[in-house]
C-alpha cells in the first residue's frame, strides 16, 4: 500500500460518487472537525449534527472543487465549511458568532502554552512520519493500516490475507524501532 491516499485524490473520487472515498475522508477528519466544532458550540449533539451535515455537503460539492489548484487546501476547505455550519447553528440559537469567537479567544489566552504545544506536536509528528518512513515496507504498511486507517490487527490480517501472528510481529518490531528512535525525546519530555 505505500503512502496514505491524499485528500485531493479522495475528493476526486467523491466527485465520482465513490462512497468508500467519503468514508476514508470521514475517518481522517471526523475527530478533529468534531473537536473544532465542539469548541465553538459546547454542545455534543449539535457538534455531531454539524459534522454529519459537513460530510453531506462534501459529498454534494466535491465535483466543484478544483483539486489541482487546491493541493494542500482541502483540509482548510473542510474546516471552513464546518465553521460556517457551526456559525449557522449558533445563529439559529440566537447567539452572535462574535460572542462565540470572543469566548474561543478567551479560552486560548488562558493557556499560554497552546501555540508552543501545537508547534511541538507538529514537529513530533514530522519526526514520527520520518521515522515510519524508515521502517521496512511490511512494517510501514501494517503501522499505517492500524494507526492511521484505524484497522484492528485482526482486520488487517483478514483484509490483506496475512497471518495474525505475522501482523502482530510486524507491529511489535515496528514499535520497538520507533521506541528506540524516540527514547531520548521521551526522556527529555519527562524531565521538563
Amino acid at each position: 500500500m505505500g503512502e496514505p491516499t491524499s485528500d485531493e485524490y479522495l475528493i476526486q473520487q467523491i466527485a465520482r460518487q465513490d462512497a468508500s472515498a467519503l468514508e476514508q475522508l470521514y475517518d481522517r477528519y471526523e475527530r478533529p472537525v468534531y473537536s473544532f466544532v465542539y469548541r465553538m458550540l459546547k454542545d455534543a449533539m449539535a457538534s455531531e449534527e454539524v459534522v454529519q451535515e459537513l460530510f453531506v455537503r462534501i459529498w454534494n460539492a466535491a465535483s466543484r472543487v478544483e483539486t489541482e489548484e487546491a493541493s494542500g487546501k482541502i483540509s482548510t476547505w473542510i474546516f471552513a465549511i464546518a465553521r460556517n455550519l457551526a456559525i449557522d447553528w449558533i445563529r439559529k440559537q440566537g447567539r452572535r458568532p462574535q460572542q462565540v469567537q470572543e469566548e474561543m479567544i478567551l479560552e486560548r489566552t488562558v493557556d499560554p502554552l497552546t501555540t508552543e504545544k501545537v508547534v511541538e506536536d507538529r514537529m513530533l509528528g514530522e519526526q514520527m512520519k520520518e521515522a515510519i518512513g524508515q521502517l521496512n515496507d511490511d512494517q510501514k504498511q501494517v503501522v499505517e493500516w492500524i494507526y492511521y486507517m484505524g484497522y484492528t490487527q485482526q482486520e488487517v490480517a483478514d483484509k490483506h490475507q496475512i497471518p495474525l501472528g505475522t501482523v502482530k510481529s510486524r507491529v511489535r518490531l515496528a514499535l520497538r524501532q520507533l521506541r528506540k528512535r524516540f527514547e531520548h525525546t521521551w526522556k527529555e519530555g519527562v524531565r521538563q
